[in-house]
């Protein structure tokens, strides 16, 4: 496994699977993803996956979300990790709930490191 210092202090960049994670705890959820999938329990996922945030057809920025899972069902699940928030993150984050929220098919989910805490944004 890869490790380095990252800007955020405590967090290691790891690799997993052959794949770069910018911490130990996004490594350690992308096992638990593959696990599942290895399982049945979804089809698939992708990591660090790019979504331009636009409003109003006007590029704000773009969010890179760490995980994309493609469940049995047809559903997408935007899954972030997070031990350290920032304010641009929070913002970010803000729009792209309000992007993904007249879709039925799509949520998002918050798996926070530091209270172990998984917290639904919006239900399937």
């Amino acid at each position: 496994m890869y490790l380095q210092k990252s800007k955020w202090g405590r967090a290691k960049k790891s690799t997993y699977n052959g794949k770069a994670y910018d911490s130990k705890f996004e490594a350690s959820y992308a096992r638990e993803l593959t696990m599942r999938q290895k399982a049945g329990e979804i089809q698939g996922f992708d990591t660090h996956v790019r979504l331009p945030l636009e409003v109003n057809g006007y590029h704000i920025a773009d969010y890179y979300i760490d995980f994309v899972v493609h469940h049995n069902d047809g559903t997408i699940e935007y899954v972030e990790t997070k031990g350290v928030s920032t304010a641009v993150w929070v913002l970010k984050f803000k729009i792209l709930e309000a992007m993904t929220s007249g879709d039925p098919n799509i949520s998002l989910t918050l798996v926070q490191q530091k209270r172990f805490r998984l917290r639904k944004i919006r239900k399937m």
